[in-house]
């Protein structure tokens, strides 16, 4: 008899994994199905980054590095962390590691106590809630709507903190809503979190380069709260790196110093030569890659454009990442062949079934009325998919 740990019989599958291997299943077995279930941009990494790659390769650089990182790659962070944020760092305070999402599991690893409460503002992305299982902290769940443009209030953080919050998670630009937090109301958040002693923050920046309204705003600019911000970032998104596996964590001395022994145990540090590549990209001017963000903008009107054809949606318009995040209620208790919409869930099986197009349910992120589109593809496949959407849904009644 099979015998799995408790931890590991809590945790669910992420949900966009899932749907993108259900995809890749469907496509081995020759069905044409468009995926906008990923969040991965569809460029190359860019060529100079490559390069860089190449070079460590030949160079040799293919020994265990410190845990946290190069010296010399941390140094770069805090020069980026300078040029583009105004926000001062050392490498000490720094540690490198295999994609944000260890970034984000180092933290909560490091911090939390089994039943300490961690507000979460819903939606949110798939991995918060699982990390969270695996310590047994208590997340408190903050529901937010399209009206609000799904941010969360000074006032809804108030409400939601008690003697027992030790952290409040969440990501701008969003995963999966594309709502972009202003310096404002960010300052609004943080006067809360100050009234409050052991009240940490992880803000989840992976999105800082796909940002459509103007210059990136962290939380940790705010000094009366900066000792208790820990910034998550990485290279996947901004710089096309999601297989390269590097990311980022950027947080008070003590802090990292206790994530570089959590890493130590699981993984140690990232891959050598992804370090070397990350040096290059970190010593880029973001102006470097607008034109993928400037591809993105295009492509989220593009998208919003087309699914004005679709009666029933509703969506806000997203300020940043590459996702579109629908109400999809209007379906509910529609049904075709048999087959009966009753939240968000079976509207993303409907519509695999029927268009060929694999969307990833809102229930992964915390509300099952919506669901997410991913627009990090080509035009013609985004207006395909929606086109195939269109006529899927008009056979609902």
């Amino acid at each position: 008899m099979t015998h799995l740990s408790k931890i590991i019989q809590s945790l669910s599958e992420s949900q966009t994994i899932a749907m993108a291997r259900k995809s890749r299943e469907l496509i081995a077995q020759g069905v044409d199905i468009i995926s906008l279930s990923l969040g991965e941009p569809d460029f190359p990494t860019p060529d100079v980054i490559k390069e860089a790659a190449k070079k460590a390769i030949d160079d040799n650089y293919t020994y265990y590095t410190h845990v946290s990182g190069y010296v010399e790659l941390r140094k770069a962070i805090c020069e980026k962390f300078k040029r583009d944020n105004n926000l001062v760092y050392t490498p000490e305070e720094i540690v490198v590691s295999t994609g944000a999402k260890q970034s984000i599991a180092n933290a909560i690893l490091a911090i939390l106590n089994p039943g300490d409460e961690v507000i979460i503002p819903s939606p949110y992305w798939v991995s918060y809630i699982e990390l969270l299982k695996i310590v047994g902290a208590v997340p408190i769940i903050v529901n937010t709507t399209i009206e609000s443009d799904f941010k969360i209030t000074a006032q809804q953080l108030e409400a939601a903190t008690t003697s027992r919050t030790r952290m409040m998670i969440f990501s701008s630009p969003c995963n999966p809503t594309g709502s972009v937090y202003s310096k404002t109301e960010l300052k609004a958040l943080a006067e809360v979190v100050k009234k409050y002693d052991e009240f940490y923050v992880l803000s989840d920046e992976i999105y800082e380069h796909i940002n459509f309204v103007g210059g990136h705003e962290s939380m940790a600019q705010f000094d009366f709260i900066k000792d208790r911000v820990i910034i998550i970032n990485g290279v996947s998104k901004g710089f096309a790196m999601t297989g390269w596996r590097g990311g980022i964590l950027a947080a008070p001395k003590w802090i990292a110093i206790a994530c570089d022994k959590m890493q130590g145990q699981f993984t140690s540090a990232t891959c050598s030569i992804t370090q070397k590549a990350m040096f290059t990209a970190m010593g880029l001017a973001k102006e470097t890659t607008y034109y993928m963000r400037d591809a993105f903008i295009r492509r989220r009107d593009l998208v919003l454009n087309a699914m004005k054809e679709i009666p029933g949606l509703k969506t806000n318009k997203p300020e940043g990442a590459f996702y579109i995040f629908p109400e999809v209620s209007y379906y509910f208790g529609k049904s075709y062949n048999g087959t009966k919409i009753t939240n968000g869930t079976d509207l993303c099986a409907f519509l695999l079934e029927e268009a060929h197009v694999a969307l990833v349910p809102g229930a992964a992120f915390g509300d099952d009325n919506y669901v997410r589109f991913s627009y990090a593809t080509a035009d013609e496949k985004l207006l395909e998919a929606v086109k195939r959407m269109k006529n899927a849904l008009e056979k609902l009644a």
